[in-house]
């Protein structure tokens, strides 16, 4: 029965040349894949949209939701183009130059470094660190020439560099803009495609979440990447603008001492619960079964405290994207959470949380309080919810309630969008909206699949009037 395979935790799967063959695709959705990323940073137009519209056939075929991320590449900032690769010496002096600048006829530096920011003058000064190849290689500044756009950096410890490596600047207010252009177009098209979200890579103020939202079109529905240290400064303005959070622990684990990533991610993901806001744990959560069949010991301790600590979804990238065992991964993150959720209840919002919140006390956040109190008493098998934008599923499921939760909507990307949202089972409505028809195919749905026996008492939440986005504001106590 579904209800016994039902996962309150969701999957998200990088899509890339391991899983963009739709009969590798549909396994994985079969498995547990619950979301689909396509990863700018590597993926074109032409496999994003092959990919698209895959997705779009499987929830058609499976009549089960499937979502689409489209994640934006973002500033990166890189080496540029290196001749061979260049052995770093420890104290060893480095000149970092723009890699559209000419080459220095003479220079007291050990070599020059071309890099793809134009702007890295403007923004290091004395002492602060450059950190390469993921913090591999560590140089500190010693040296600025804003007219030039030269830097000259004295090397900690060794390595090999080279071309298109990253560059990580921990601690530095870096102004590249948010968008580049490669963004906007790659934003357009993911517009055009409908994809359910945009995740918004190196997000450090809210203000990137804006520009964002200014360039998407309206009620696109944003994802922040945290993955730089001046983002933990503004996660909570940060939260207030944008619609969804990834931990994203590659990047993050480089700006930030590694000993406070465990620290930071629970923070995130507390926050992001409490203002009913979908969170991602992302970045070599399985990340050995690119090689192997199974996954360590380490990894699925990693993957099970990210579910004690209430993610809504955990993510495999190069897992699946690139890796030998694409599907065996899905169903291996599939069974860590089966088992996971087993055993622990999950971390509920408590009052402590709420007090600078005010969608906690908002009319839909009081209702949606009430029904876990109401699913107590009651002892209620689920909970059912009317749901037009998905804000009264987020917000129900943001108090990560012992039952699941099964959203009827009229809207497909709404229904496509909950396949994202802790402990949501969407249910996709045709027909004229009212209080009855909707009930229907949620007590249907509820007895097919196990979720109840018939004569159980089970709660309803909604807004009425149905068709005005946002309005919770309705508790009832229904039978099967």
């Amino acid at each position: 029965m579904e209800a016994e395979r039902f996962r309150r935790a969701k999957i998200v799967c990088t899509i890339g040349p391991a899983s963009r063959d739709p009969d590798v695709f549909r396994e994985m959705a079969s498995s547990g894949m619950d979301v689909a990323r396509l990863n700018f940073s590597h993926a074109s137009h032409e496999e994003a949209a092959r990919v698209v519209s895959l997705a779009r056939d499987v929830a058609r075929e499976t009549e089960r939701p499937l979502a689409v991320i489209a994640d934006l590449q973002g500033p990166r900032i890189r080496v540029g183009e290196l001749p061979r690769p260049l052995e770093i010496e420890p104290a060893g002096r480095y000149l970092f130059v723009p890699e559209s600048s000419p080459r220095p006829p003479d220079t007291t530096a050990d070599a020059v470094i071309p890099t793809t920011y134009a702007g890295l003058a403007a923004d290091l000064g004395p002492e602060d660190r450059i950190l390469l190849a993921d913090g591999a290689m560590e140089l500190t500044v010693k040296e600025v020439d804003r007219a030039s756009g030269r830097v000259v950096a004295e090397a900690v410890n060794g390595g090999v560099l080279t071309s298109h490596h990253g560059m990580n600047l921990p601690g530095v207010e870096v102004q590249a803009p948010s968008l580049t252009e490669k963004d906007q177009e790659d934003l357009r098209f993911a517009t055009a495609q409908r994809v359910d979200y945009i995740a918004l890579s190196f997000v450090r103020r809210p203000s990137d979440v804006q520009a964002a939202r200014r360039e998407a079109e309206a009620g696109m529905q944003i994802i922040a990447k945290i993955e730089k240290d001046q983002a933990l400064v503004h996660l909570e303005s940060i939260l207030r603008e944008a619609d969804g959070v990834m931990v994203a622990r590659g990047d993050l684990g480089v700006e930030l001492p590694y000993e406070d990533v465990p620290i930071e991610q629970k923070r995130i993901i507390r926050e992001a619960q409490t203002r009913a806001r979908p969170v991602i744990t992302a970045t070599q959560m399985l990340e050995s079964m690119k090689a192997s069949p199974r996954p360590t010991r380490a990894e699925v301790s990693d993957v099970a405290n990210a579910l004690l600590d209430g993610t809504d979804a955990v993510m495999l990238s190069a897992e699946t994207a690139v890796g030998e065992f694409p599907v065996e991964a899905v169903r291996a993150m599939a069974r860590i959470i089966r088992r996971t959720e087993l055993e622990v209840a999950p971390r509920v919002v408590r009052e402590s949380d709420v007090d600078r919140v005010p969608v906690q006390y908002s009319t839909a956040g009081a209702i949606a309080a009430a029904t876990l109190q109401a699913v107590r008493r009651l002892d209620s098998p689920f909970i059912g919810v009317f749901t037009r934008s998905g804000s009264t599923a987020r917000l129900v499921s943001s108090q990560r309630p012992t039952v699941p939760i099964l959203a009827v909507t009229d809207q497909w990307r709404t229904y496509t969008r909950l396949a994202l949202v802790w402990g949501v089972r969407p249910i996709l409505f045709r027909g004229e909206i009212d209080y009855d028809a909707t009930l229907k195919p949620i007590k249907e749905l509820a007895l097919e699949a196990g979720f109840g026996t018939k004569g159980q008492q089970f709660v309803v939440t909604a807004g009425v009037p149905f068709n005005v986005p946002g309005t919770t504001n309705m508790l009832r106590v229904e039978e099967l």
